[in-house]
């Protein structure tokens, strides 16, 4: 079975390769039933919870997720997107976005319509609640679904099947040209990049939004953890799941994290406005605010 570190090269092909990583909503394994952890693993993940709480958050994990390998797929990876999109509604994970959208959409005046590209979106249950959000604000909101697999995409398409406002697109991110939307947004994605590989995708994020991004992803903390690993193990026995689960919260991110990303994206494209702010449930917000950042240049 063949394996790729997503963390090793900058170069495109790399990059490529990382960004088919998705968050929690790319899971695979291979039990299909919700079910709890036997006593010698529960035994053995105790312990390693105790460790974890010590020194192995201090940085952000390297360590590669299981859904990182794409010679699996089908029914297992369909499986595990079920199971997540409980997860999603248990740790509130469309939250932190719909925060975001809102504050950005504020700043542009509250228009009637707004367009968004979702990139590495699973199978779209986070967007539910900015549908719900547009109803009642009157606003005519357009949704463009992005993801590299097919199962996701397969997934989404049945989740959206009665809704126009939204489109499913099979893409790679880095493939992507041009202005796509409004904003562009990101749940639990850009945790799978670390170093020079999640510079290079946040300005690309970026580059294909109008106005701004909204990124929505974790904050790395031992409690995070435990309640992840925990309900992982109680939810679902899909091995990707119980093992990217707690990996992606240690992959997740700090303030000195997001604080690099602001420096290296600036050595980029110059002043920009890049803000963050925790959000419940051990959640990140943060903005790249297009418009603010061009007055700020000029």
């Amino acid at each position: 079975m063949s394996r790729f570190n997503p963390i090793v090269g900058t170069d495109k092909e790399s990059i490529e390769r990382t960004a088919q990583a998705k968050s929690l909503h790319h899971g695979r394994g291979e039990c299909s039933q919700p079910g709890s952890a036997d006593p010698a693993d529960l035994h053995r993940n105790i312990i390693a919870a105790s460790a974890v709480r010590g020194k192995g958050l201090q940085v952000r994990s390297e360590k590669a997720e299981r859904m990182d390998d794409f010679s699996l797929g089908g029914k297992e990876l369909e499986v595990a997107l079920q199971h997540l999109r409980k997860l999603n509604r248990i740790f509130a994970a469309a939250g932190p976005t719909l925060y975001g959208v809102k504050k950005l959409w504020k700043r542009m005046g509250r228009p009637s319509c707004l367009t968004l590209l979702d990139i590495g979106a699973g199978s779209g249950d986070n967007n539910r609640k900015l549908l719900r959000w547009a109803d009642r604000e009157k606003v005519d909101l357009q949704i463009t679904l992005a993801d590299i697999t097919e199962e996701a995409c397969s997934e989404a398409r049945k989740q959206f099947a009665d809704e126009p406002r939204v489109q499913v697109i099979r893409k790679n991110a880095l493939d992507l040209q041009g202005e796509q939307a409004d904003i562009v947004t990101a749940s639990q994605f850009v945790h799978h990049f670390t170093g020079q590989q999640l510079v290079d995708m946040a300005e690309q994020l970026v580059r294909l939004s109008g106005r701004g991004v909204v990124l929505n992803d974790i904050h790395r903390h031992w409690l995070a953890w435990s309640a992840v690993w925990l309900a992982t193990r109680i939810l679902s026995r899909n091995r990707y799941i119980r093992h990217d689960g707690p990996l992606s919260v240690a992959k997740g991110f700090r303030d000195a994290d997001w604080e690099q990303l602001k420096l290296d994206l600036t050595d980029r494209l110059g002043p920009i406005t890049f803000e963050y702010s925790w959000r419940p449930l051990f959640r990140y917000a943060v903005l790249v605010d297009k418009v603010r950042s061009f007055s700020i240049s000029s």
